[in-house]
């Protein structure tokens, strides 16, 4: 089944009364699993990359993005549909390379930008995007941090201007702050309905939830019936891919061979320990997004 737009599959999504999972990649270990479970559970994903991490300060150099974007074909061979999003980036360069990379989808990050600044910045994307039809989000407002050296500001999307941001621009979909929380590594917290409820009878375009780590699962079904259309999760795959290699790895001591460790697939190796992680983990979100079983027929990639 080749990549499909977001566009799509967030209306197919709101139509039926479910939410299509963002689970977002780092390497190749974390891209497979995430297409395992989709596939497994025949469930519809948007598979992508951190844009503002390839690109982040602590790093020697930026990542080429090419190399990420060698996935694509693989991704067009999937079973089930699915996005392939560059996620959180504001750098103007990188989002024209996604264009040509068969990206066929941005999200773009306001993170330290003005509220005309961003505007504009938006504004400039969709006008490069839509013509190549690639899906645009946008996101208003600003969320916590949850965990030490991630916090930030809290501004929570006001609906008024949501709606005269949405018109402004002409974005897709609308990435909102209403109690949900950026890297929260323990708990969760309580996303606010009321606020939620007030966004979505002033915005058309379907609302996304970033830090989808931390919201209550008990509270996924009032969120999708309030116009939540699509979750992002990361940083509780990447806990549970430290973890399994964490495991893995402490069964290795040298002189051993490195390659039953790292390389080869089997079950010693670290690699596999972190894949099989993820997978498991996008497999439980997936079911609670009600994504699971809604297309497809069960495959590998």
């Amino acid at each position: 089944m080749p990549i499909v737009s977001p566009r799509e599959m967030l209306a197919e999504a709101r139509r039926c009364g479910y939410a299509v999972c963002y689970c977002e990649s780092w390497n190749l270990e974390s891209l497979e699993a995430v297409m395992d479970a989709a596939e497994e559970c025949r469930a519809p994903v948007i598979a992508g990359f951190n844009g503002g991490f390839l690109r982040h300060k602590t790093r020697s150099r930026p990542e080429k993005l090419a190399y990420y974007a060698g996935f694509w074909d693989a991704l067009d061979r999937a079973a089930v549909p699915v996005g392939f999003l560059l996620n959180e980036s504001d750098d103007l360069g990188q989002i024209r390379e996604a264009l040509t990379f068969h990206f066929n989808a941005v999200m773009v990050e306001n993170e330290g930008r003005g509220a005309d600044e961003y505007r504009e910045l938006v504004r400039e994307v969709v006008s490069m995007a839509h013509p190549a039809n690639v899906w645009v989000e946008a996101q208003l407002g600003s969320l916590p941090g949850g965990a030490a050296g991630h916090e930030a500001a809290f501004e929570a999307t006001e609906p008024d201007a949501a709606r005269a941001f949405v018109e402004a621009t002409g974005v897709d979909a609308l990435a909102v702050s209403v109690g949900n929380v950026h890297v929260l590594t323990r708990g969760s917290m309580p996303v606010d309905l009321d606020a939620l409820r007030r966004i979505r009878d002033r915005v058309d375009v379907p609302l996304v939830l970033h830090g989808g780590t931390g919201i209550q699962p008990e509270c996924l079904p009032a969120l999708i019936e309030l116009g939540v259309a699509k979750i992002n999760y990361g940083t509780g795959l990447k806990q549970a891919y430290l973890e399994a290699v964490r495991t893995a790895l402490a069964r290795y001591q040298a002189p051993a061979s490195p390659h039953e460790f790292l390389g080869i697939g089997g079950p010693a190796d670290i690699m596999t320990a972190g894949r099989e992680a993820v997978k498991n983990k996008v497999k439980e979100l997936l079911a609670l997004s009600g994504s699971a079983g809604r297309t497809g027929s069960p495959a590998t990639l």
